[in-house]
């Protein structure tokens, strides 16, 4: 043995650093030898970004080591049979030994040393001669002998380059419907779609072709590019070409600027989510590369780095625990394997760059950026560990028989106690939150397969998932996981040689036996899903981009335009058609006979020109510019900060909302849960009667004992409750008694499972749980004195808070976990009497249940209290759950294991024998214990917020993804249904026929609420449509639930489609943003879970109370200022035309222009642009009055503001103010003198128009008075460069002065007098308000 590698031998003297010396032997230490350690090494190298190919080689283990020749070398050849000899074995080990020194060679796959490392196992004074034998005998039969496994590439592993970021992908797109199979960790043989979020409207292609359309499909855009066309036509050409074509190219790169800015800032939010990091696990194959001689500085670099891990890393045992603590339970099989198949380091990648096979590693509260199978979870060693080893030792010994929960007296057992835990809990469960995906609160149990569970992750190349085409149903998945054999049978020291010929045990051996496993919901974890349980996940990417489940339930972004868009492009219409009848009957009025050359259909086309102005091309570009002023206003009003304008295209609708479609969960409420009321028969607690609760509990559980043996005794049911008052009555004994069991029933029935953890220094216990009510409850059991200290899946452990003893320890029989059917939660229980007892020891068992009253109220015993407590608490908007217990004998138990036992085995309505053994067995005659109130805490003011909105007009409907229950019960705490109204509640329907007569009840009850599921939904929404939304629209109030995001987008466009009316739709989860792109408003919460909804949405808001702000106050300005603006541009545009036909009738009609050039693009931008503009400025009310009073947001939905009576009021002043101005200058100054009379009609136009600006203002701003005064006097000051239209010394006289007075005077002073006897007969709402 002398030949042997001497671990212990100190290091030679000498430099290490600058000399080259040939590496000896005692460069190897043993942990590189021992595959164990090995794994851990590599594990940790790789982690450290190193060459998985070079630092995973497996290691040669000492124990397997032997040289004691090699006889039996043609025995193994020819033995298939298990008469080979376990030296034959051992012969056959060292050869492999020995051969594998020639790896760089021969080629092999498998190499010794750590970089391709040569380095022999013998003392160099010896090495010659075994090399000798090793080139001669050893070496011809080792390469005859060399199997072809050894050498031949994996056909399910990647190429020995290994995986690298910039790895191309499959050339062949695949399928979308087809099934696909992804192999775990490795490149892809088809390509998939990106990773990528985009909100975005537009690529760089799409942008001027779908804007351009969207443009023109306006009329009067069409209608102006027509114009500025025909002046290419030199018969039809009227001045200047630039005076029609700039106007429209301005309109078009505004709106176009505006469109390209939203859309790029649209991106920039997507490059953010998709920039967000990842953990991925990249493999690289091991042994694929032949070994490579190393230099003289990698040997030394490689002996330090030994060094340094000799003097750091702990022994082997404990490097191998922690290792497996890591990454997990090891798979015993990879173990045993010898190799693993491949070697890992932890990379980053962005989201958008994760690809369909890649394995994620993901920790608590990370969002899950793809659609996942979920591979391995593991809890965290300290988390598990630290609940044990920070207990007092003194109040929690552990027998040497059972092994408890608590501390024994001996380090070893605490140990050996912690290790079990450890195990135990490593059970690979994990919980996501799925509110942003379905807006379900409870928390979902997820679990990976046991196959993958347990291999190591070294084996995840291995894998193969095979899983259906993408699919958008949330909560259905069907697929399976194939674990591949190894495809090289490598040198395994760990397999009995003697088993080679055993065709059972090579059948059952790991690495030929191929498995599988199926897949399904419960296995995976979908895109933007948060990870909530305090482990460790590993998952592989299966859906990507476009083909995940949240992006298939979300319709794509579409262009949204305002309603005032449409209603403007209608008077445009409008407008045209008296243009073109205009021009017909002037045309006509000369008796279509050509003139000057001119066909009569010429002169038509003349005129439409020379009254283009009609339709004014300004309009457009105000209502964009007056747009931009709004978002700026909403984005900087201090008192809804962080609101966000992505939309700028449809403020004004906000103006306009009549339906309100809202999310629960995030919108309505916190999610957060609190205990609030309980009742125990005869007494009920809430507030800061809690007090007296905690009381009770310190008397029953948190007394301090001084004897041993009274620290050891356990509480049972049993116990007799002990008050420590003197003073104490029998009543108050009683009702002590009830308090302590239903707290105790509320701190043992339940699914939850605590944890610790460190932040910042500090110990923070937290809990995991499906549903938040329980958490709730479970806090408020802590709160009042009694604590869930420890939770595994065979014993739950409750401390007192007071005393910090543990004061209950049960063993967990049987759960039965809540569903949506049976509406209850069942555990079985067996207590413990000492601390130091057995776990095993007989104990009373006692069964508790909890559940919802409906189902509760045949359970338990008869009462007389039950219903009229659960309906006050109902009445409150808490979420009820009765709680009962019932003892049971052991004889009972096991009668009713046993049956239970054999329902579960049944093939046919296995789930109802169950259930029926349970009702039989256990729910019957239960102890009614208690009534608990838990509420679902609302976002601040959200009852004002919806009572407003009520009484502003606007119909609320809640959409959510959550239960019955919880819906109806934050309906009625947010106000949104009534005290005493009726709610009418259609549920679980599966004939379309049934749903129709349900829905017939509510036809003469307009005044109650309507509840629907998502399943009778669907059947109204396949079957039934026009009767549902008819029928719905007239309610104050729908509730539905259980909704999935198309459902959710569908009712929104069905509102739409059927009435006609503006939609909004809020909601905070990915779940809605379906939903928001398909209303006519979309309105997103920056929610706690994601920025999905936010960055989706035309608005963004940080709180719900935001949003009445937005609607009641900035809506109704937008709105209102917008119908002012473009009725006054409409009017502008208007009047100069019927100046322009009155100066053509004069002219015998004659196409000449009135205003040529300069004084036509003058009047429409800066003698009159800025005061028309102003407008944008103006308000009626302020916001207090605004939300004091929404009734004036309701007046809106009248039209009132805009529409074909203010239209033609408009039009009528227009033609009025046209023709006293024009008629009266052609009078006073007369046709003679052309330049004259265009001076004082001009000059009367504009000051008309700057005064008409004035009378309109309701509430003045420094900005109106400047733009007025400064256009005026800009006007004034331009007179003398526009002496090639006017007569400049005319003006300066006193003839011209009185004219223009006389002209205004008889234009302006008769609309305001009939303006002023409106108001004065009619006063509108706002000056009722202001009490004006």
């Amino acid at each position: 043995m002398s030949s042997y590698h001497q671990p212990f031998r100190p290091e030679p003297p000498g430099p290490s650093d600058d000399n080259s010396e040939p590496e000896s032997d005692l460069d190897i230490d043993l942990q590189e030898l021992d595959p164990f350690q090995s794994r851990s090494i590599a594990h940790r190298r790789s982690a450290d970004g190193r060459n998985g190919r070079q630092e995973s080689r497996p290691r040669i283990p000492l124990r397997n080591l032997r040289l004691d020749g090699v006889h039996g070398l043609s025995g193994r050849r020819r033995g298939n049979t298990q008469g080979v000899s376990n030296q034959a074995a051992a012969d056959e080990d060292s050869r492999a030994l020995l051969d594998d020194e020639d790896g760089s060679k021969t080629g092999s796959a498998v190499s010794l040393g750590p970089d391709g490392d040569e380095a022999p196992l013998l003392r160099s004074g010896q090495q010659g001669q075994r090399s000798n034998n090793r080139r001669g005998t050893l070496a011809r039969l080792g390469s005859a002998l060399r199997c072809r496994s050894l050498v031949a590439p994996s056909p399910h592993l990647p190429t020995p380059e290994g995986l690298t970021d910039t790895d191309p992908e499959g050339e062949v797109e695949h399928d979308p419907q087809s099934n696909r199979t992804v192999a775990v960790g490795q490149l892809q043989s088809s390509r998939f779609p990106l990773n990528a979020v985009s909100n975005a409207k537009y690529t760089s292609w799409s942008f001027l072709p779908v804007t351009l359309y969207n443009e023109f499909s306006f009329f009067f855009n069409l209608y102006f590019l027509l114009v500025a066309l025909s002046q290419i036509i030199p018969p039809l050409r009227i001045g200047y070409l630039s005076t029609y074509v700039a106007p429209l190219a301005f309109v078009l790169t505004i709106t176009l600027g505006k469109e390209a800015f939203d859309d790029i800032a649209r991106r920039r939010r997507d490059a953010e989510a998709n920039a967000e990091s990842y953990n991925v696990l990249k493999f690289e194959p091991n042994g694929a590369s032949p070994s490579k001689p190393r230099s003289g500085a990698a040997s030394q670099r490689q002996r330090k780095l030994r060094r340094h891990r000799n003097q750091t890393q702990p022994n082997g045992e404990e490097s191998r625990r922690l290792h497996q603590h890591e990454i997990g339970d090891q798979d015993s099989e990879s173990l045993e394997g010898g190799m693993p198949s491949s070697s890992y380091a932890e990379i980053k990648k962005a989201s958008k760059d994760l690809k369909v096979g890649d394995v994620l590693k993901l920790s608590k509260d990370q969002r899950i950026p793809a659609d996942v199978v979920i591979l391995g979870s593991f809890l965290s060693q300290n988390v598990v560990a630290d609940e044990l080893t920070n207990e007092d030792d003194e109040n929690q010994p552990s027998s040497p028989s059972g092994g408890g929960v608590g501390t024994g007296s001996g380090s070893q057992a605490k140990q050996d106690s912690n290790n079990t835990l450890i195990q135990d809990n490593a059970g690979a469960e994990a919980f996501i939150r799925t509110d942003q995906l379905d807006g379900e609160t409870d928390w979902k149990l997820r679990l990976p397969s046991p196959l993958t569970q347990c291999l190591d992750v070294s084996e995840y190349t291995r894998l193969q998932v095979m899983a259906g085409k993408p699919d958008k149903k949330v909560n259905d998945f069907a697929g399976t996981v194939e674990l591949l054999p190894r495809a090289r049978a490598g040198y395994d020291p760990h397999i009995d040689k003697t088993s080679i010929g055993n065709t059972e045990n090579n059948q059952n051996s790991v690495g030929d036996q191929q498995r599988k496993a199926a897949l399904s919901i419960d296995n995976t974890a979908w895109a933007n899903t948060v990870l909530a349980s305090s482990s460790t996940v590993y998952a592989v990417v299966i859906y990507t981009g476009s083909q995940t489940r949240q992006a298939l339930s979300t319709s794509p972004s579409r262009s949204k335009t305002g309603l005032l868009e449409y209603e403007i492009n209608s008077l445009t219409k409008i407008l045209c058609f008296l243009t073109l009848a205009l021009s017909f009957i002037l045309v006509a009025a000369e008796g279509f006979d050509e003139k000057d050359g001119r066909k009569w259909y010429v002169s038509v086309m003349r005129f439409l020109i020379l009254f283009s102005t009609i339709v004014p091309i300004s309009l457009r570009v105000n209502l964009d510019l007056g747009k931009s002023v709004y978002a700026w206003y909403i984005q900087n009003d201090k008192g809804i900060p962080g609101t966000v304008v992505r939309t700028s295209t449809i403020p004004e609708d906000l103006g306009r909302v009549e339906y309100l479609l809202s999310d629960k969960t995030g919108t309505l409420t916190q999610n957060e849960m609190e205990l609030k009321k309980i009742h125990v028969g005869t007494v009920s607690y809430a507030n800061d009667a809690m007090d007296e609760v905690a009381s009770y509990i310190r008397q029953a559980f948190g007394q301090s004992v001084s004897s041993d043996m009274a620290k050891n005794t356990l509480f049972t049911p049993s116990s007799v409750f002990t008050s420590t008052s003197n003073s104490g009555t029998r009543t108050r004994r009683e009702i002590g008694a009830r308090v302590r069991d239903v707290v105790l029933a509320l701190a043992l029935c339940h699914n939850v499972t605590p944890t610790v953890e460190e932040e910042h220094g500090e110990r923070i216990t937290t809990y995991q749980a499906s549903s938040p009510d329980e958490i709730a409850i479970v806090r408020w059991t802590e709160t009042v004195g009694l604590r869930l200290l420890h939770r595994d899946r065979k014993f739950i452990v409750l401390q007192s808070v007071e005393s910090e003893r543990v004061v209950v320890r049960v063993r967990i029989l049987n759960v039965f976990p809540f569903t949506s059917d049976s509406k209850r939660m069942g555990i079985i229980v067996q207590f413990t009497q000492d601390l130091n007892s057995p776990l095993d020891e007989p104990g009373e068992i006692w069964f508790y249940q909890k559940g919802a009253d409906t189902v509760m109220t045949s359970i338990v015993a008869a009462n007389d209290w039950l219903d009229e407590e659960t309906a006050n608490m109902a009445r409150e908007g808490l979420r009820t759950l009765v709680v009962g217990r019932k003892r049971l004998s052991h004889e009972q138990y096991q009668e009713f294991s046993q049956q239970y036992a054999q329902a579960s085995l049944s093939l046919h309505a296995r789930d109802a024998s169950m259930a029926a053994v349970v009702g039989e067995h256990l729910e019957r005659g239960l102890e009614l214990l208690g009534v608990t109130g838990v509420e679902d805490k609302l976002q601040r003011d959200v009852k004002p917020s919806l009572e407003l909105l009520r009484n502003a007009g606007v119909k609320i409907w809640m959409l959510t993804g959550d239960k019955v229950e919880t819906a109806r019960c934050v309906a009625v705490s947010a106000k949104l249904v009534s005290r005493g109204q009726y709610i009418h509640t259609i549920a679980k329907m599966k004939r379309k026929e049934a749903v129709l007569d349900s829905l017939d009840l509510l036809r003469n009850k307009t005044d109650a609420c309507l509840l629907i599921d998502g399943e009778s939904l669907a059947l109204m929404l396949t079957y039934h449509r026009e009767a549902f939304i008819a029928t719905a629209v007239r309610l104050p109030a729908v509730v539905a639930c259980r909704c999935s995001p198309t459902q959710k987008a569908d009712v929104a466009k069905l509102i739409r489609a059927y009435t006609r009316k503006r939609t909004c739709c809020i909601g905070d989860g990915g779940n809605d943003v379906s939903m928001i792109q398909a209303a006519d408003v979309g309105v997103g919460i920056v929610g706690k879970e994601g920025r999905q909804a936010s960055l989706a949405a035309d608005f963004s808001i940080e709180q719900f109370c935001y949003l009445t702000k937005l609607l009641v106050w900035h809506g109704r300005n937008s709105y209102k200022r917008s119908a002012k603006l473009a009725q006054f541009v409409i009017h502008r545009g208007l009047i100069i035309s019927v100046c322009q036909t009155l100066y053509s009738i004069a002219s015998e009609f004659e196409p000449v222009a009135l205003y040529r050039d300069w004084l036509l693009v003058g009047y429409a931008t800066i003698y009159t642009m800025a005061p028309v503009f102003s407008l944008v400025l103006d308000r009626d009310v302020d916001p207090d009055l605004a939300a004091l009073y929404p009734e004036l947001y309701k007046e809106l939905a009248l039209n009132r503001s805009l529409s074909y009576r203010t239209f033609f009021i408009w039009v009528a002043v227009s033609i009025y103010q046209g023709c006293i101005i024009q008629g009266l200058s052609q009078l006073l100054v007369g046709l003679d003198n052309f330049p004259r009379m265009v001076a004082v009609s001009y000059s009367v136009l504009i000051l008309n128009e700057l005064i008409m600006v004035a009378a309109e203002v309701t509430t003045w701003h420094p900005v109106m008075i400047f733009s007025i005064l400064g256009t005026a006097a800009i006007y004034f000051g331009s007179v003398p460069l526009l002496g090639g239209y006017f007569d400049l010394t005319y003006i300066i006289s006193v003839a011209f002065l009185w004219r223009v007075l006389a002209i205004s005077a008889v234009s302006l002073v008769p609309p305001y007098v009939v303006k002023l006897l409106r108001r004065t007969i009619r006063p509108p709402s706002y000056r009722k308000v202001q009490a004006l």
